[in-house]
């Protein structure tokens, strides 16, 4: 069993910074995994905001590029992302996936909401 819990949301002026933390346990080689950071807005689909290969190859989407930072501390069996100059279009639920191609595996944890408003 595997589980990913995700912390560090809140409530944020724009122009603020936040930093996510994922933490996985359970059944899981933490470092194989890519590490993926979705973000879900009311009334949006789901998208992809940042991802970090277990090489530590990084991809962003282009509204957060230059923004957001994603890393991991594989001792640590966490992923992060580091937010900075926040706008209040990133108000959204922020969701932790971890992908491992060669077997099919996909784990999502529950979300921590980021809402960004003065």
């Amino acid at each position: 069993q595997v589980q990913l819990v995700e912390s560090g949301g809140g409530l944020v002026q724009p122009g603020g910074s936040l930093r996510l933390s994922c933490a996985a346990s359970g059944s899981i080689f933490f470092s194989i995994y890519t590490m993926n950071w979705y973000r879900q807005a009311p009334g949006k689909e789901r998208e992809l905001v940042a991802a970090i290969t277990s090489g530590g190859s990084t991809n962003y989407a282009d509204s957060v590029k230059g923004r957001f930072t994603i890393s991991r501390d594989n001792a640590k069996n966490t992923v992060y992302l580091q937010m900075n100059s926040l706008k209040p279009e990133d108000t959204a639920v922020y969701y932790c996936n971890a992908v491992y191609g060669l077997t099919n595996s996909h784990y999502w944890g529950k979300g921590t909401l980021v809402t960004v408003s003065s």
